[in-house]
């Protein structure tokens, strides 16, 4: 088994296809007026729901929270850091038992959460201590 799709509920359709069919170098293969679906280059799906600028994503609650995503080279980690910081200048880097991680706020607040290398490169055998802290 293996994770194909996720759905993210964003506050601005546009705004969010933007930044994530950047972030992900994802393609929009279907798309109304307030959802889109995006499919990056290893077929995963993320389905982006407009939700209204009033919505709120309630940290700590019952649900996935936010996802992690692999970039496949170092390079790839670096064009998706600096993707983050056009956005905002609240944006952390570290190496974490030998694998570089960055994490800023998405468009809509959201942690977005990159590593480098992925766990088929390098296998976690450790909970990250930053879970406990969102």
């Amino acid at each position: 088994m293996r994770l194909s799709s996720a759905v993210m509920f964003v506050k601005n359709l546009n705004r969010s296809v933007d930044f994530y069919t950047r972030l992900l170098q994802a393609t929009v293969t279907a798309r109304d007026t307030s959802a889109a679906l995006l499919v990056g280059p290893g077929n995963y799906q993320l389905y982006l729901r407009e939700m209204g600028t009033h919505a709120e994503h309630p940290l700590g609650a019952i649900g996935i929270q936010y996802l992690i995503w692999s970039a496949d080279t170092l390079e790839d980690f670096r064009r998706c850091e600096r993707l983050l910081r056009e956005l905002t200048p609240h944006v952390t880097a570290q190496t974490v038992d030998g694998f570089d991680i960055v994490e800023g706020p998405g468009p809509d607040g959201v942690p977005i959460v990159i590593v480098y290398p992925g766990p088929e490169q390098l296998p976690r055998d450790q909970i990250i201590p930053r879970i406990y802290t969102w």
